[in-house]
């Protein structure tokens, strides 16, 4: 894979950068017929849904090419493209098998609704992959999920909420 201003290199395609709206892990295991001697480790998902096996891992692909990871999910976002956050609430009927909070969503080139579910809350979804705001570090955030206050890193103790 290579990398320019305006394009991505996979193979012998040159994908225009915007087309592309994220890219995320790929497991061979859970796709036993499809033999092949190269290890695919990542899928580069375009807006409209179609995809590309790479070699390289979701994290490299997004360090090399300003993507913004949510590290959670093994996903690396496109900031060039437009996303929409929303709560995820399974239809009646539906039982994933995971336990996703998020759907992220966007529109294809022509004009229609695509989306993906994440196992990231959609706050933490929202900061990463629509503003583009990088993730708090575990030591900032209490085991409520609040930020902690200034005082205790200052040696002082904080008033209890």
């Amino acid at each position: 894979m290579r990398i320019s201003a305006n394009f991505v290199i996979v193979g012998r395609r040159l994908i225009p950068r915007e087309h592309i709206a994220f890219v995320e892990s790929y497991d061979a295991s859970a796709n036993p017929r499809f033999q092949t001697s190269r290890d695919f480790q990542g899928r580069v998902v375009m807006v409209n849904r179609d995809s590309i096996l790479i070699e390289e891992t979701p994290q490299a692909f997004a360090e090399a090419s300003g993507f913004r990871m949510l590290p959670i999910d093994k996903v690396a976002t496109n900031p060039l493209v437009h996303f929409r956050v929303e709560t995820f609430v399974p239809a009646e009927g539906f039982t994933p098998a995971k336990a996703y909070a998020t759907r992220l969503l966007w529109r294809d080139l022509d004009g229609n609704d695509q989306s993906r579910l994440l196992l990231s809350d959609p706050e933490t979804v929202l900061a990463i992959a629509v503003t583009g705001e990088a993730p708090a570090p575990p030591s900032q955030t209490t085991r409520r999920g609040t930020p902690r206050k200034r005082a205790r890193q200052s040696g002082q103790r904080a008033p209890n909420p």
